[in-house]
């Protein structure tokens, strides 16, 4: 008899091009439904919460999917992220749980901090926001102490193949859902393809494009764009050079626990103080002044950074920044745009936003 999980799985890999259009459609909606009704904000966050989980659960039924069978082999090769967060959670236990959870937390703080504004008091609702950040914070150092190396955002493997590709394989026997019935001999060869001697053509894909027509293009470019770099042959778990010094070290461990320190500031000072921002972007700035400075073959460890410091934009929306700067320009835009016929809905867009920001921590937290 199959089980739920066998028949699931069987259905979502039948429609998962529309799951995941569906998806796409929702997680878009999200974004204009705060300010259309009461409490829209909360709506609006636990759908897309819903549909983040949603979709870790489907992405870990995919990926056990292409692994057992033996005849899926993507057109396009995995990224870097994905093969290195997929080698260890595949490879260690301790670090797929940990990542996983880290994931949990991050997909549902909002909504959590949402929940706990409308029941309880304003002290125990920044005590619980303290409480996920230190939790965070946890499972960042044993993430940390297993692989040595710098973290990842995110800690999980990101889905970076086309789901339409993916229900080729609905046909392939699933462990999971046992056969209505085994047939005794091989299925004959259809009529049409008896005698078949003409080879179809070559996918585009699957070939290699010609060489240049152009004698005046140098060979160099034309032979560069294939050649084999150090992550393509580098082990997948090892993408990443183990940290060595105590600085390396440091400087991952004060990434780490930024986020705690500012919330704890926030809420052991006055929210007009401008210490925990403060004490937020020093952690920053020292954390970016220690850490390594990788080789141009370290690419993941290099895109890694690279995000670390778009990030620090964020703090145009924090503290006094946000107070004193970030949101009047933000507000006169919104005035000005409601005057303008097109640029109306992106200045009601932002008047629906500037509130959020001021009332809830996790829009913006580090």
């Amino acid at each position: 008899m199959a089980s739920p999980n066998g028949y699931y799985e069987s259905w979502l890999l039948s429609n998962m091009s529309a799951m995941s259009t569906l998806e796409s459609s929702l997680r878009s909606l999200t974004w204009f439904l705060p300010g259309r009704f009461k409490d829209a904000e909360l709506a609006s966050e636990a759908l897309a919460a819903s549909l983040n989980l949603v979709s870790m659960y489907h992405d870990t039924l995919l990926a056990k999917v292409t692994q057992r069978d033996p005849h899926y082999h993507p057109l396009i090769p995995s990224s870097l992220h994905t093969r290195f967060t997929r080698a260890w959670s595949d490879k260690n236990s301790r670090y797929k749980w940990a990542a996983r959870a880290l994931e949990f937390i991050r997909f549902t703080e909002l909504v959590l901090e949402m929940t706990l504004r409308r029941k309880v008091s304003a002290r125990t609702r920044w005590r619980m926001v303290v409480l996920l950040e230190a939790m965070k914070a946890f499972l960042r150092i044993v993430i940390l102490r297993i692989v040595r190396r710098p973290l990842l955002f995110p800690p999980i493997p990101e889905r970076d193949f086309d789901p339409a590709a993916l229900p080729s394989l609905s046909g392939t026997p699933s462990p999971t859902i046992a056969p209505s019935s085994v047939s005794s001999s091989p299925p004959a060869t259809p009529s049409h393809l008896k005698n078949n001697r003409v080879p179809l053509p070559p996918h585009p894909l699957l070939t290699s494009p010609s060489p240049p027509t152009d004698t005046s293009t140098p060979v160099e470019d034309y032979l560069l764009p294939k050649a084999l770099t150090t992550s393509s042959v580098k082990p997948s778990h090892a993408l990443l050079k183990t940290l060595s010094y105590p600085r390396d070290w440091l400087a991952e461990l004060l990434y780490i626990l930024r986020p705690l320190v500012y919330v704890s500031l926030l809420v052991s000072d006055d929210r007009k103080s401008n210490r925990p921002l403060a004490s937020a972007l020093l952690l920053e700035v020292v954390s970016r002044t220690l850490r390594r400075t990788p080789p141009p073959s370290a690419a993941l460890e290099r895109s890694e950074y690279a995000r670390r410091d778009r990030d620090m934009v964020w703090y145009l929306l924090r503290g006094s920044i946000w107070e004193s700067y970030t949101r009047p320009k933000l507000e006169s835009f919104a005035d000005m745009a409601s005057q303008k016929p097109l640029l109306s809905l992106f200045g009601a867009l932002v008047r629906d936003w500037v509130p959020l920001i001021d009332e809830y921590y996790y829009y913006t937290a580090p």
